[in-house]
């Protein structure tokens, strides 16, 4: 039974893909069946935002459903909700069968309920799934909201109120067969230079997909255009229709044409009992297969189902088809190294036609936030032995066994974009054995603090290790040095500069300077100011170096949220649009931009009233 952690990427021990709600003193304050209820704009705002990043709400609720339904409604959320159940059956296995419906695992749910025994009995049903008190949402609300990835145009959203359509419809019938045969299952395969315009698509299902990953070969976007190009290899894409809707691209093969051996076989869960991953080996042929680990169904070596049509893809003529490959080809890789807040900035970036990958901070296996991107840490990982990467990484849970791990060294990208804030904000810590040296913490010496009470404050935060005895262990072993200094700062700038290939542009984001009331962060706009101007003075004399400056629209307190890191959503928008013009002008080109898809982000961003309707379509 897993009480709440949170993602790899984001402190859950399993990413978190669809949210179960509890209503009553959960989702709202107040009974509904003894009376009004209050909304909470905070738990509206959450399921928008998380909605926006491809996390699937449900409900789970012992209530009557049409006053239920009736409020969610007036609050303009309904919509945003599927498979909804409430009714006054026990919860633990109304759970156990919403998720089989959503065809999503235990360990991938998180319940919110303010009953301790409806989370006991929730575990009961399904061991593994994440539960939560209401009252942990104002931790667990920002890991949320870095959890998943951008999606403005709420696809993953419609996949499922697709999936609903279908389940509702197939309890009309007695026999699966009768209900297949109705479906009007279409199948559409590509292949050749109409699998390029979806090499993302191919590299996101490969890596993610488990249940119905046959081949389980995990690949980099270098390998997988190395294979595509490969004259042995033939590769194809499985699109899927039927009457309740498109499917999109649920499916990907590559078969090995020299042994007529599948290399991939891989589709998305959300076809699940239509057939169309035995549809599809029967259509490559039977071809040999060593299935890898457990998937959710068994292919046969003879059957083809016969409720299954295959529908011709649109003429394309082979220039298109050239044209449209090179197109994909020729989109710049922008690699995003920050805070897990520039995450904002990904779907306004995309409008731009970038290919955009992000790198940002995450709780660890111990539950306690790390940034990869302090220069301290970056240097580490690239000049210490492994050996005293992987002593200090167990020693100190703030590290954790991934703190040296990055994607900055593998080349596969044509634009950095970096945020050095944390070299602006954590302080650092040198090891009185070995000179090493960490960063961790914000304007604050962890060795001078009482270590009963720093104890203490860190089990309310859920951070595992970071005990009294630790503590202890950690100020007799670490002396405090403060925050990295100015000098070492640039020096540190220019060793990046030396590793990151010289044809690479970076493009840095400096921070803000204003003073934040009640942030706790003593002398920060004064520490801003000084890194700020130590930057610039870096990028006037290095090659291929650009500042791309907040200060010039995040100006007051009102910009910002809890400090002077965080934004507030509409200033994400700009910087992002500042940043694909300095890409632009380093390009020498104009980039491509799409105003239906900035207009979708910022939907998906702000969500107005006017826009709601949106979600249904």
């Amino acid at each position: 039974m897993t009480p709440i952690s949170a993602q790899p990427s984001a402190a859950f021990p399993q990413p978190v893909k669809v949210i179960i709600w509890d209503l009553d003193d959960t989702f709202w304050r107040g009974t509904l069946s003894e009376g009004a209820v209050e909304a909470l704009e905070e738990n509206l705002q959450l399921v928008r935002e998380t909605a926006a990043r491809g996390i699937v709400h449900t409900i789970v609720s012992k209530n009557d459903f049409a006053p239920a339904e009736a409020k969610l409604q007036e609050l303009g959320i309904r919509e945003l909700f599927v498979f909804p159940q409430i009714s006054w059956q026990p919860k633990g296995p109304v759970i156990k069968q919403l998720l089989e419906q959503l065809q999503l695992r235990a360990p991938n749910a998180l319940f919110l309920d303010d009953n301790p025994i409806n989370r006991a009995e929730a575990q009961y049903y399904n061991p593994e799934l994440q539960v939560a008190d209401p009252a942990e949402l104002p931790r667990l609300a920002p890991l949320l909201r870095a959890s998943g990835k951008p999606d403005p145009t709420f696809a993953r959203l419609e996949q499922y109120r697709l999936l609903e359509r279908q389940q509702q419809a197939r309890t009309q019938y007695n026999d699966n067969l009768a209900f297949l045969r109705d479906a009007q299952v279409r199948i559409e395969f590509r292949e050749g230079a109409a699998v390029w315009p979806d090499l993302g698509r191919l590299e996101e299902l490969i890596n993610r997909s488990n249940q119905l990953n046959f081949t389980k070969r995990r690949v980099t976007k270098a390998e997988l255009e190395t294979s595509l190009s490969d004259p042995t290899r033939r590769w194809g894409t499985v699109r899927v229709q039927d009457r309740f809707g498109d499917y999109g691209l649920v499916g990907i093969y590559c078969l090995n044409l020299t042994d007529n051996r599948l290399e991939q076989l891989v589709f998305s869960c959300r076809i699940l009992h239509l057939g169309v991953e035995q549809f599809t080996y029967a259509h490559l042929g039977f071809p040999a297969l060593e299935v890898q680990g457990e998937v959710a169904t068994t292919l046969s070596q003879t059957d083809r189902p016969d409720w299954i049509t295959v529908q011709q893809p649109a003429a394309m003529g082979a220039a298109a088809t050239a044209e449209s490959a090179t197109a994909a080809a020729n989109r710049l890789r922008v690699l995003l190294k920050g805070g897990c807040d520039l995450g904002q900035l990904t779907s306004f970036l995309q409008a731009f036609a970038l290919d955009v990958t992000e790198e940002f901070n995450f709780n660890n296996e111990h539950q306690i936030p790390v940034h990869l991107e302090h220069t301290l840490l970056l240097r580490a990982g690239r000049e210490w032995p492994a050996a005293e990467q992987q002593r200090l990484a167990a020693a100190l849970p703030f590290l954790g066994r991934e703190a040296f791990n990055t994607n900055l060294w593998a080349g596969n990208y044509d634009v950095l974009v970096y945020s050095p804030l944390m070299d602006y904000t954590q302080d650092v810590y040198r090891e009185r054995a070995t000179g090493r040296r960490v960063p961790f913490g914000a304007y604050q010496d962890l060795t001078a603090q009482n270590p009963t009470a720093q104890a203490a404050t860190y089990a309310k935060r859920r951070f595992q290790g970071m005990n009294e005895p630790f503590l202890r262990y950690f100020a007799e072993g670490f002396a405090h040095e403060g925050q990295l200094s100015a000098t070492e700062f640039r020096q540190n700038l220019a060793w990046l500069r030396a590793q990151v290939p010289a044809p690479v542009p970076i493009f840095f984001l400096n921070g803000a300077e204003i003073d934040v009331p009640g942030s706790g962060e003593t002398g920060a706009k004064q520490r801003h100011q000084l890194l700020n101007q130590t930057l610039v003075e870096f990028v006037a004399s290095a090659e291929n170096c650009f500042v791309v400056d907040v200060c010039d629209f995040v100006q007051t307190p009102a910009d910002v949220t809890n400090n002077l890191r965080h934004y507030h959503r509409q200033h994400y928008r700009t910087l992002a649009q500042r940043l694909a013009q300095a890409i632009s002008q380093w390009h020498g080109q104009h980039l491509p931009h799409s105003p239906w898809t900035d207009l979708k982000a910022r939907a998906a961003s702000l969500v107005p009233s006017k826009l709601r309707g949106l979600f249904g379509r």
